[in-house]
Formats: structure tokens, sequence, C-alpha cells
């Protein structure tokens, strides 16, 4: 598939309050006329949060069931992260769902220490990419920007996609580490965040963009604003850049976790 049409929400999250947000994306999901892949926030249905035996979902649970309906209503793939149990473990996990399709997910590698998450959560310990209408897709979640050897494309992913709740107080940080991570695969990033405050206190401006693999911005949503960024992204200009400017060809090689 040449084009990919991708829709993703900058919205303020309801503190650990999993059916407020569900019936809020529920209304914003509905607004986007068809696309081929929604993005919603990290924890998406709670805000980031460290009270996971409160709020944690199974793996089949509430959360995951209302994105593969989503995908299904939709017809197209819908990617989100939630606070999962499995085997009295918790795992902030991205998940894919798909049209006819089941699952797909990845957990969380980089725990964030200075918020205790590596103190509840357990680490993912593999990579992940998503197939979809023939683009590759690496899934990866707020933390993860500031570790590039985790994120290094080795000819294998067309996208990298962060999921954040990424305070304000570092909203350059971000930007900057958005446009490397895309100049340096040679990929296109899309970075999505939340807006508004927690129930810590953190503030969050969003900053939600999309960045080609010139480092380039092509989709971006305004500072403290609710709303839907919408961009298609080409596979032709994409491999065309890269055949014209063939970084890949002298990277160092090195084995990372799988």
């Amino acid at each position: 598939m040449e084009h990919l049409k991708i829709a993703y929400i900058q919205t303020h999250l309801i503190w650990e309050n999993s059916s407020a947000n569900l019936k809020k994306f529920e209304k914003l999901v509905d607004q986007i006329e068809k696309s081929d892949l929604i993005i919603l926030p990290e924890m998406f249905n709670t805000g980031f949060t460290m009270n996971a035996k409160e709020v944690s979902q199974a793996a089949n649970g509430e959360v995951v069931q209302w994105l593969i309906k989503k995908a299904e209503e939709k017809n197209c793939a819908v990617i989100g992260s939630s606070i999962i149990n499995e085997n009295n473990k918790y795992y902030n996990r991205c998940i894919l769902a798909k049209p006819q399709s089941k699952i797909e997910y990845y957990d969380k590698r980089h725990l964030f220490r200075m918020g205790n998450e590596h103190k509840t959560f357990e680490a993912g310990t593999r990579t992940q990419i998503f197939n979809y209408k023939q683009w590759r897709i690496r899934p990866l979640i707020c933390y993860d920007l500031r570790f590039p050897i985790w994120s290094r494309n080795q000819d294998n992913y067309d996208i990298l996609v962060y999921i954040a709740n990424w305070p304000g107080a570092r909203s350059d940080v971000w930007k900057t580490l958005l446009k490397a991570r895309a100049i340096e695969n040679q990929c296109y990033v899309v970075g999505v965040n939340r807006i508004g405050s927690d129930g810590m206190g953190i503030n969050y401006k969003g900053h939600s963009m999309i960045i080609n693999a010139k480092g380039e911005i092509i989709s971006e949503v305004s500072e403290n604003c609710e709303d839907i960024g919408i961009s298609t992204l080409s596979l032709s200009e994409l491999n065309d850049f890269r055949e014209k400017f063939p970084v890949h060809l002298d990277a160092d090689n090195f084995q990372i976790l799988d």
C-alpha cells in the first residue's frame, strides 16, 4: 500500500477512570473519517499511574475488547497502551488491534525510574514490528525515546510510533529526540502525547506530531489543544529518499534483544 493515512489523538486524560476515558475516546474516534491507523496516547484509559493493582486490566479485558471493537467499526488499525495484569505481573502494554485479526502487542522496555515505574511494572524483553498494509511499524512507549540503540532501524521498519505521557517541563527534549530518531533511522516518526494535568499534579502540553525521514514536521497538533491530527504518509517517497541517501549501508553492526 503506497499511502497510509494516520489519525492521532491529543487530549487530556481523566485520572484513573477507565470508563470515563473510554467514553471520551469513543466520541473522539467516532469523529475520525476514513483512516488506516488511529493512534492514542500512553495509558489512554487511566493516565500514567503507578496504582496498577487498582486499575489494571486482564490481557483480554475491557480495554483490549474496546480497541478490537473500534478497529472493526472504523475498519482500520488502532494503537494505544494500557496497564495489563498477566500472571500477577503488570505491564505497560502497547496494543495493536486490526480488523478481523488477533491483537499484537509490545511491552514497554525502559521503565521511568524517576516516577518509580520500575518498581511497579515488568520491563518488556523483546522488540516488535507491526505489519499492516505493507507498512512496517515499530511501536515504542514514552521513556523508550531516550534510548536510541533500542530504536535503531536495521532496515526492518518504516514508521516509529511513540505514545507518551511526556511532561510539559521537558517538551523541548520530546521535540528534539523525536526529530533525532526520524533522522538517524531514516523513517517516519509519530509522537502522540497527552495534555492537561494528572492526579500527581504533573502538567502535559502535548506537542503531538509526525516527522519525516529528513527531520521535517509534516503534521502537528497545537500545544495544550485537544485535537485530532491527520496526515497521509508515502512509502515510495520514503524509499526514494533512502535510496538517494543510503546512510543505513554504513551503519555499525550490533545486536539487540529480540
